[in-house]
């Protein structure tokens, strides 16, 4: 294990904002935060770290008033609090922006931000002050505009207003450029930095490390739900932030790709209309996937990316059947077992929900994808103890960490479960592997492990097409590049020719930003 860097929690004096003293919170006989001190000052930001299941999620809602803590105490400004509420915390000039948007597409930005208002404002005052808040810190808006015609960043843009209209003096982020191109997220930095400037407060959530040390002064890392401790991230690398998130030396992914070979994966001429009033259109999409190679297909979401794996898995028809081949087949209008047939796996953006069955135990979630291989039925039947022997073998070889026996898959941890899904699938060997987001929202040992399995699945001559808002995790371990921007799909370049920013400036729909270095 990597030896962890001095931990320096009291390094400015004064009062913080906000203490938060032995936190403890239980639920029955789990510990999901165990006695956390945690203090954050007027005009810093500061970071909350630490693996999926870590404790974070639970601190941030107490914090939030979302829930309340089984033992310790909140201090506001040195004093002691009870924080009941969201509304409570709120009034005290707590603000929260949550990872996954909670807005309503068809009204306006001006009627998404009054929903959330706590206080009754007319719609032309909150239109004055959304203007007045887009100049004053770069957030600009058209309030009249509805939101299923804004881009991802323009959204988070309406979260962050609306959270910044009731003038917070500690503003949380969950995860904040999770959805945003690499031009939106330093814009994003510019108005965070203007905030502590003019002395506000922010607690940042981001399993994207490089991203904290560039931001953040302060960095307080939990493990298993207690605090491991409080460092400056500027003064120590990524990879010692990972290594304290997780107890030990994370991997680098080793991605020395061999040779590509013959086309496993063609699209050809690929249209399909919009499957609902929201959805994106697909456009002349063309694509090559060869075996021993991974392409990346970066995107922002909402650009066509889930109408995409809906064509290339089989869930949705494509317009005819020669518009998608694999292995020389065909499959254009045929289901997913037909495609799974010709060895294609396919993993969701989704793991709970459409990956697995949440109420499911393991075992039935491997017979979800894998029922019609020999060793899990025979004559029509399903063979549970092979199920069960399978899922095992997955959780073993993919580090899948959960309950004894044989648990639903709701009682995983979002991490624990994605390895599982993806280990599913890359256990078949599949010729062909189109993964939708297979990092989303995991933390860096499990990120690892999972690109990993996706090079090493590459390097034994499968096809693999990974579908992902990283640009990180596209340019360490993808061959070649593309990007989806409303529903069209750029030609393949090598990762080598690309730069964030040319992929940035495609990814915002720019069709200047394909230059090599």
């Amino acid at each position: 294990m990597a030896s962890e860097p001095s931990v320096d929690v009291d390094r400015a004096g004064g009062v913080p904002l906000v203490s938060m003293r032995g936190i403890v919170k239980r639920f029955g006989d789990f510990t999901a935060n165990d006695g956390i001190d945690l203090d954050i000052r007027a005009g810093e930001i500061h970071a909350l770290l630490g693996e999926n299941g870590a404790g974070k999620s639970t601190l941030v809602k107490i914090l939030y008033g979302l829930l309340q803590p089984s033992a310790g105490e909140i201090l506001w400004s040195g004093r002691p609090v009870v924080l009941a509420s969201p509304v409570a915390a709120r009034s005290l000039g707590i603000g929260m922006v949550f990872q996954h948007f909670s807005l309503f597409e068809n009204l306006t930005v001006a009627e998404n931000i009054a929903a959330a208002m706590d206080q009754g404002l007319s719609l032309g005052a909150i239109a004055a002050r959304v203007k007045e808040i887009g100049e004053r810190y770069g957030l600009q808006l058209d309030p009249g505009r509805p939101v299923w015609t804004l881009s991802a960043g323009e959204r988070q843009r309406i979260e962050i207003v609306r959270c910044l209209m009731q003038d917070p003096r500690l503003l949380v982020l969950d995860e904040p450029t999770s959805v945003l191109t690499p031009q939106e997220a330093e814009r994003l930095f510019e108005t965070l930095e203007s905030l502590r400037d003019q002395g506000t407060a922010i607690l940042y959530i981001s399993h994207r490390l490089e991203e904290v040390r560039r931001l953040c002064t302060q960095a307080t890392i939990l493990r298993l739900g207690r605090k491991v401790g409080t460092v400056d991230p500027r003064s120590v690398s990524a990879r010692q932030l990972a290594a304290m998130m997780v107890g030990a030396e994370v991997g680098e992914v080793r991605a020395d790709a061999g040779p590509a070979g013959a086309p496993v994966l063609s699209v050809r001429d690929l249209s399909l209309p919009p499957a609902s009033v929201h959805g994106i259109a697909l456009r002349d999409v063309a694509l090559e996937v060869r075996a021993g190679e991974i392409v990346g297909i970066a995107g922002i979401a909402g650009n066509g990316q889930s109408e995409l794996f809906g064509a290339l898995s089989g869930e949705r028809p494509a317009n005819a059947a020669s518009t998608i081949v694999i292995d020389g087949v065909p499959v254009g209008l045929q289901g997913v077992n037909a495609r799974r047939a010709l060895g294609a796996a396919f993993v969701a953006e989704e793991r709970l929900g459409h990956g697995a069955v949440p109420a499911h135990a393991l075992s039935d979630n491997i017979v979800l994808t894998r029922h019609a291989e020999p060793g899990i039925s025979r004559l029509g039947f399903l063979l549970p103890a092979a199920a069960k022997a399978l899922a095992e073998r997955v959780r073993t070889a993919f580090d899948v960490r959960a309950g004894r026996g044989d648990p639903a898959a709701a009682t995983l941890s979002g991490g624990n479960l994605q390895k599982f899904v993806v280990g599913r699938e890359m256990t078949r060997q599949p010729r062909l592997l189109v993964v939708n987001q297979p990092t989303w929202g995991v933390d860096a040992a499990a990120a690892a492990l999972i690109r990993q399995a996706l090079v090493d699945g590459a390097k034994a001559g499968a096809a693999i097409l990974v579908i992902s808002q990283d640009l990180d995790e596209l340019f360490e371990i993808s061959g070649r590049i593309a990007v989806i921007h409303d529903g069209r799909l750029s030609a393949p370049r090598p990762a080598g020719e690309l730069t964030r920013e040319a992929i940035g400036l495609l990814m915002g729909g720019s069709g200047e930003g394909a230059h090599a270095h």
